[in-house]
This record gives C-alpha cells, structure tokens and sequence, in this order.
C-alpha cells in the first residue's frame, strides 16, 4: 500500500514557473509528506498541492515567524494555550492543513480559524479527512476576480409566486453578463419551493447544462460576480449558517461525479421525506456522500449568503432577500448537539459513519466498527487505528461487503453509533484506539461469527 498518491500535475492556476519549478515543489511536499508519516489520497493531494502553489512552501508542524507566508501542516492537536500563540502567529498569508481532522481535539483550533474547505477521506489510500483554513478570505476572493471560468447561475421560483423577486435577480445576473437560467415551476404550495422540487429543479439543470452551477434563491440579488467557487475547483461549495446548519439558498456543484452524487443523494433523501427541512437533507446528503468519497467542499463567506441587516451586506457578493433574524435559516432544534458541534468543526458526528467503503463481496451484509475514546486518546494513537482498520478492510474484507467507521469521543456517542448500526442490520465491533488490528482482523470475526451460527443451527 503506497503512503501517499503518486504525483500528478497541480491544479494550481496561481502558481508561476514552468514544468520544472512544478516537479521541484511536487518532490519537495512527497518527501515532507512522507517523513511525517502523513498519507493523502489523490483528492487530498491534489488541493494540498494547489495550496502550495497559491501559498508557497509547506512546513510540518511549524510556527510561521508572523512575516512569511506558506502552508504549515499539523499533525498533533495544539493544547489551549499552544494553539492561542499558534493562531496569533499566523497572518493572511499563512495556509493551515490539517490532515487528520478529524480527530476532535483539533475542534479548539479549527474555531479560531476561518474554515476554508474539506476533503474527505479517500479510503484505505488516504483514510482521514483533510481540513483547510487560514486567517479571512481575502486572498482568495481578491485572486477568483481574474478566474476565466464562469459557473452558469440557475434559479427557480413557484409559479404562482411574485415574478419581481426573479426579475430582480435577473437583472443583477445580466449587469455582470452571467449566463443563467431563472424559471418557475410547478409546486405543490403556491408561496414556497418544497425541498424534492429543488433538488428535482438540479438534476434537471445538471443535465441540461455542462457548466458549473451555482443555485442561488430566487430574490437574492447579485452585487459582484460569484467566482470564487469556479476559481477554488471544488466539487461541492455551500454556507453553513451559525458554522453548523447548511444552507441551500447559495449552492455550488462543479462538474465532477462527486458533486453529480451529491445531487443525487440531496434529490433520493428529499424524495422520500418530503415534509423535513432542506437544510438538514443537504446535511444529510453531504454527510453521506463525504463518507463514501473525497467530496471536496468548500464552506462558503458569508459575503455569499448575506442577508438584509448585516454588517457587510454593502460588501455582500450575493444579497438574500431575509433579515438577519430570520426563523427560516436556523437554529434548527432537531439537530442533536453532539452533531452542531461536529459540523462546527467542518467533520461529521457521532451519528454518521465518518468513513464508508465497500468490497467485492458478493454478500450485502456490512460491519460496523466504533472506535471510542477519541478525545481521550493521543491524536496519532487514533490515526494509527483507523489507518490499521481500513487497511486491514483493504487487505481481507472478511466477506463483508460493507464497512462503516465510526469514530466516537464520550460514551453517548458509541450508543449512538451503536443504534445505527443495529438498526442497519451490521455486525458491530467497538475497538479503542492503539489496539492491534492485525491484517486478518475482518476475517477472523467472520469466522467467529460463522461458527457461532453453526453452534446454534446445531448445538
């Protein structure tokens, strides 16, 4: 099994220099990368490596001088104090990756820290999610002004509703001369979009267009052009109100099969609950598609969702057609607070399977390992464990055909790891972090478990 992908070329559309300066920097973050003993898939690599080229040259486990600019890369969770002097030694120039985030401990720092993007975890490869961030977003949004690409603006509106508020935003998109498309449809309430004709109203424009898409809601209006997600090459780009609760009012999918299967999973899960909230069916999709592959998000300013009443709504990139106090965006009391202070943190919670991956086994049947005691427990203890677990998934599979992984801090959440996984029908294993998995470890409990129902079938 390789320690990190293999090298590609970067993505990078700032970085300078020809073929050589690139295969130069490219060597210079593998051999960083794997003295730290830090594995990325290809997705991880990739953004890690465009953010080399947009900040200059990464460190492991460094503290910028408070002059220079460049990617530092942690691997161990900072203490209190230790990531107080960390953050204030940091600038606008400074990228932070974390490639294990999601290890709890890293939660402190993340807060203080604007949050940038995610990938998740690309299985055995690169078994982690990578978390990015750094100190305000103006680099970014000062350097997407210059981006060639240009996502397509799509919105809709009942068909019954007010026409001025699409006119409105019309006339925004053609003063920046943004191609869109604004339509009204059919609906079930004469004065509101229910959450399955959204997702159905995407799928339609995902196929119809090649572009990138960019929703935004019907009523908002356009003060600059949105580029900064087209620029950034993200799968997936979107606002999370309060830091936790997901919002579709502003949503981009870039062209790529984990966007297309996001979309899918949003359109599936508001199909078949079409009462519940779109918010939380986003939530839900996105959690689900980031555990199966190395969706990359982006987490959007809220100069791309700003609302009437906000400090910087003159500022604003998109201005929604809501006060500031709006009941409509949250806070939703159906979210349990072990999964707010998850998302807060840009990781899933207890309640969803941090990472999901299947074999070719002809059997439906799937396992479902907890690890517990994660706050507790050194940061690379854990790493170890879950890199041990899925490589020995990689190795043997055992017969199942799918494998969840949970990762849970305090007891609550294992009962809450454990009721999925019951309800889901999953053989459960709940293992503690620095235990030794050995390469057959899935093979030896389905021998176990097959002995046990020959003990039964024949006592």
């Amino acid at each position: 099994m390789r320690l990190i992908a293999p090298p590609r070329p970067l993505k990078s559309k700032g970085l300078t220099g020809g073929t050589e300066l690139r295969d130069a920097t490219q060597t210079n973050l593998d051999q960083l990368l794997q003295s730290g003993g830090v594995r990325l898939g290809r997705a991880q690599h990739d953004r890690l490596g465009w953010l080399v080229g947009q900040y200059g040259a990464p460190t492991l486990d460094g503290v910028p001088d408070g002059r220079h600019g460049g990617v530092i890369i942690l691997k161990e969770p900072p203490s209190g104090a230790a990531a107080e002097l960390f953050y204030r030694s940091l600038n606008p120039a400074c990228a932070v990756v974390i490639p294990r985030s999601e290890n709890p401990g890293f939660d402190f720092l993340k807060s203080k820290l604007t949050e940038f993007g995610t990938v998740g975890p690309c299985g055995a490869d690169g078994p982690h999610e990578m978390w990015w961030g750094g100190i305000g977003w103006s680099r970014f949004l000062a350097a997407a002004d210059a981006s060639a690409l240009r996502p397509r603006i799509v919105s809709c509106r009942p068909r019954g509703a007010d026409a001025a508020a699409s006119l409105r935003l019309r006339h925004s998109l053609e003063r920046l001369q943004l191609d869109c498309h604004i339509e009204a449809i059919d609906t079930q309430l004469d004065d509101r979009l229910l959450c399955f004709e959204k997702a159905e109203f995407m799928v339609r424009m995902w196929n119809k267009y090649r572009e990138p898409l960019l929703f935004i809601e019907a009523g908002a209006v356009l003060r600059e052009a949105p580029l900064l997600s087209s620029f950034l090459g993200c799968d997936v780009a979107l606002h999370k109100w309060n830091r936790w609760e997901m919002s579709a009012r502003t949503l981009y999918l870039g062209r790529s099969a984990h966007a297309e299967r996001l979309l899918r999973a949003w359109q599936q899960l508001a199909a078949a609950y079409p009462a519940v909230w779109e918010g939380y069916l986003l939530d839900q999709a996105w959690s689900l598609t980031s555990s199966q592959v190395p969706l990359d998000t982006v987490w959007l300013p809220r100069s791309y969702h700003a609302l009437k009443g906000d400090l910087g709504a003159s500022r604003a990139t998109i201005l929604h057609d809501q006060q500031t106090t709006t009941l409509e965006l949250g806070p939703d009391p159906g979210f349990a607070s072990i999964v707010r202070t998850a998302r807060r943190a840009g990781r899933t919670g207890a309640r969803d399977a941090f990472m999901v991956m299947t074999s070719k086994a002809a059997t439906g049947s799937g396992i479902a390992v907890i690890l517990r005691d994660v706050s507790a427990s050194d940061a690379g203890a854990v790493a170890a464990t879950v890199e041990a677990v899925t490589g020995a998934y990689a190795a043997d599979c055992g017969g199942y055909g799918r494998l969840e992984l949970s990762l849970c801090a305090w007891q609550d959440d294992v009962g809450a790891a454990r009721e999925a996984a019951s309800l889901a029908r999953y053989r459960i294993l709940e293992i503690a972090p620095g235990q030794r998995i050995a390469n057959d470890f899935f093979a030896s409990h389905a021998c176990d478990d097959a002995a046990m129902t020959a003990r039964q079938l024949f006592p």
